[in-house]
């Protein structure tokens, strides 16, 4: 029985596709901000992010509001908010990076034969910025966005979140993330999983998985 039950699983078929964002329906090239900012701030190198580790850390599962973030950012750093506001400006340009317009273009073809989704570790304030640029909620059905919800990849709980907000399983599930180690937690749930690394292996790996069923 237990033989069985894996093997029909196994070939469930597919009925959604959920993507990351960072590095996946954006490009997201590192443009040195933290190295800009040490220096400008006379740090040495690492200790930025090691004074606002915790920052960064409330600000993903969000426990820390925008203008929470900048008043601790000010604490941390000794610096006023005028500063802070052009530091936080500078990350900003790095998160939000380029959109990956042939990746998005092909997820929105997706639908309405698959339901879609995002499942993205995220930042507080990301929705509204990526909104505004990119329209990420017309392009899927569904996003998680780990400050929003409280847990962040590859925590297994948000991924289960995800299918059920989508009202699929994980092994009708394809998942496409540039993070090994969030590709493998999801191919432990079961997912079919996509490890990205350029887009055009990404959308052949994608349609084969559909073809397959």
């Amino acid at each position: 029985m237990r033989r069985y039950a894996r093997r029909a699983r196994r070939t469930a078929p597919v009925r959604a596709v959920v993507f990351d964002i960072g590095g996946v329906l954006e490009f997201t090239p590192s443009l040195g901000v933290t190295d800009k900012w040490e220096r400008r701030l006379g740090l040495p190198p690492g200790e930025l992010n090691r004074r606002a580790s915790d920052v960064w850390r409330g600000g993903s599962v969000g426990t820390l509001t925008e203008d929470g973030v900048n008043r601790a950012l000010g604490e941390r750093l000794g610096i006023d908010q005028v500063i802070v506001a052009s530091l936080m400006n500078d990350v900003w340009t790095e998160y939000l990076g380029t959109l990956n317009t042939e990746l998005c273009s092909y997820a929105r073809a997706l639908r309405p034969r698959y339901r879609t989704g995002i499942l993205s570790n995220s930042f507080v304030g990301c929705r509204e910025r990526e909104q505004s640029r990119y329209g990420f909620e017309q392009l899927v059905d569904d996003l998680v966005y780990s400050h929003e919800v409280g847990m962040a990849k590859p925590d297994p709980r948000i991924y289960r979140l995800s299918c059920e907000r989508l009202g699929v399983s994980p092994e009708e599930t394809v998942f496409v993330d540039d993070n090994p180690a969030c590709v493998e937690a999801a191919g432990a749930l079961g997912f079919h999983t996509v490890h990205f690394r350029d887009t055009a292996q990404t959308i052949a790996a994608i349609d084969g998985r559909l073809a397959a069923g």
